[in-house]
């Protein structure tokens, strides 16, 4: 049997007796919301990323609407962004009542073209929200000077690149704010959704705090327009304890994708360029073909093995988002990237042989 394309049981297996430990000492303590757990884990990844602070919410969509906003973007401003990323980046800007804007991405690593910013740059515009995708940072140096001049807000969405490194720095670290999310089959992931903004701005912290909890800062008093998005002790519990093993789990994602290359290094397909500016922690292995995909992945199911593609849509040309003005051939690099690529089984509790047998599969039905 080929390994499927993801499956947290093995972890589960492993981590089993420490999980049930950590739910029951949650459920025996009589706090399941705002508790101490929750306040132990915000500690942890604020240490963990390089911030001052950190703040559990319900999902990594939430985190990306309340970080915004905790930085000060809101009803009719416009935010920068790719449209070759999850839908959430975007739903969560058009929740604040604010238009998501387009810019391209590079076709070498599929990132943030950071060179087609300053063009999309509005009155209007408020913040860029960059998307590390699959793995691994946008280029930040520049994007961060283009907004210094303009006087633009940085959101760094690190759903898929937790513990990803841009010039010694982690990920999250290094913009206005960050999030993150805890969705099951992240980095770090959870048995249930979760997120967390997390920031350098004590400021930026605290109105998060704030607007995770209905705009409270004292109980039963708002002090502003929020939101009901918190983080609950049982999920704070499990991420807690699997937070200290994410880098040995980095480690071996590398090694796999190290394992990838070198058993499909001439295969004619296009594998993942590693940026020299960071460290890429794999998420995602996502390779390119130049022939037809979806003919390439169904002769890859029929010898067992189930591949996915990240992402099949560009957003700009789904039919939920046509009041956005786009059209097919905007973005002609994004909208060329979802056809030709595919992802491979990347998660640490994969064996050697198996990934071997991906390989063995993959290149026989190419």
């Amino acid at each position: 049997m080929l390994p499927p394309f993801w499956d947290y049981r093995r972890e589960y297996d492993e981590l089993r007796d420490e999980i049930l430990a950590a739910v029951d000492r949650v459920f025996t303590s009589g706090k399941l919301i705002l508790g101490p757990e929750g306040i132990a884990f915000e500690r942890d990844m604020a240490a963990y990323v390089g911030v001052k602070g950190a703040v559990g919410v319900n999902s990594g969509t939430d985190a990306i609407y309340i970080a915004l906003a905790a930085a000060g973007v809101g009803a009719g401003d416009e935010v920068i962004t790719v449209p070759n990323t999850a839908v959430p980046t975007v739903s969560a800007i058009q929740v604040l009542g604010a238009r998501p804007v387009f810019v391209d991405i590079r076709d070498d690593d599929f990132l943030m073209d950071v060179g087609q910013i300053e063009a999309a740059i509005t009155p209007r515009t408020r913040a860029i929200v960059a998307v590390h995708l699959y793995g691994q940072c946008v280029d930040l140096d520049p994007l961060l000077e283009i907004a210094r001049r303009h006087g633009l807000k940085v959101i760094e969405d690190c759903a898929q690149s937790q513990g990803a490194r841009y010039r010694n720095r982690r990920c999250g670290s290094i913009g206005t704010a960050a999030t993150f999310s805890f969705y099951p089959t992240k980095l770090l992931g959870g048995y249930g959704d979760g997120g967390m903004v997390v920031s350098g701005d004590e400021a930026v912290v605290d109105l998060a705090r704030s607007l995770r909890f209905y705009g409270m800062e004292q109980t039963y008093y708002a002090e502003r327009h929020g939101y009901n998005s918190r983080l609950d002790e049982v999920q704070a519990a499990i991420l807690s304890l699997k937070l200290p093993r994410i880098d040995g789990w980095i480690n071996r994602r590398r090694d796999i994708a190290d394992r990838y290359r070198r058993g499909l290094a001439d295969s004619g397909l296009r594998l993942p360029k590693e940026n020299d500016y960071g460290r890429h922690v794999y998420h995602l292995f996502v390779v390119e073909t130049s022939g037809d995909r979806d003919a390439t992945l169904a002769r890859i199911e029929a010898r067992g093995l189930k591949c996915s593609v990240q992402y099949r849509w560009p957003i700009h040309l789904m039919r939920g988002y046509q009041d956005l003005g786009y059209r097919e051939g905007q973005f002609p690099v994004a909208e060329r990237n979802a056809r030709q690529i595919f992802s491979l089984p990347v998660y640490p509790h994969l064996r050697d042989d198996e990934i071997d047998e991906v390989i063995e599969a993959v290149r026989a039905a190419i």
